[in-house]
C-alpha cells in the first residue's frame, strides 16, 4: 500500500547552483549529497516544515538516452520544464521577498478561485507556482478564465 509521496525529481542545469538557490533563496535545507560513481550525484533538499518530501536535484544525464538528454536541455534553456508547487501563507509578501532576492517571476500574485497565485522560475528555468490556498467549490470556477 502506498502511504505517501517521499521524493520528487527536479531537473536542474547545475546541481551546486541549484542547491544554493533552493537553500539560500527558498529556505530549503540540504538533505543527502552523495557522489555515486563518476557520473551520478544524488543531491536532495527538504523543506523544514515537510522533511518527509525530498526534492531530488538532478541533471539530465545517463541512463537517459542522448536524444532525451538533448531535448530536456533544450526545454531547460527555453524555461519550459515544470517544477513544483509551493504553498505559502502570504503570496504577495513571499513574492516581494523573493523578487528582492532576484527571483524571476512570470506572473505577479493574482486572485484565483482557489487562492492567490504567483508563477516564478528557479535558477534552471523550471516553472514554480506559489499558492496561498483558500477554500473553494466547483462553482467558484464557473467564470474563471484560464488565460489570465
Amino acid at each position: 500500500m502506498i502511504t505517501h509521496t517521499s521524493l520528487v525529481s527536479v531537473w536542474v542545469k547545475d546541481i551546486d547552483a541549484s542547491l544554493a538557490f533552493y537553500t539560500d533563496i527558498l529556505g530549503f535545507e540540504k538533505g543527502d549529497d552523495l557522489q555515486l560513481g563518476p557520473d551520478f550525484r544524488w543531491c536532495t533538499v527538504v523543506h523544514p516544515n515537510q522533511p518527509e518530501l525530498q526534492l531530488h536535484l538532478t541533471t539530465p544525464s545517463k541512463p537517459l538516452s542522448d536524444d532525451l538528454i538533448a531535448a530536456m536541455k533544450r526545454a531547460q534553456d527555453d524555461g519550459g520544464l515544470p517544477g513544483v508547487g509551493l504553498t505559502v501563507d502570504d503570496c504577495r509578501k513571499t513574492y516581494e521577498e523573493l523578487k528582492a532576492k532576484g527571483v524571476e517571476f512570470l506572473q505577479e500574485p493574482a486572485e484565483r478561485p482557489y487562492g492567490v497565485e504567483a508563477l516564478m522560475r528557479d535558477n534552471s528555468g523550471n516553472w514554480m507556482v506559489l499558492v496561498e490556498h483558500r477554500e473553494f467549490t466547483p462553482e467558484d470556477f464557473a467564470n474563471f478564465d484560464t488565460n489570465g
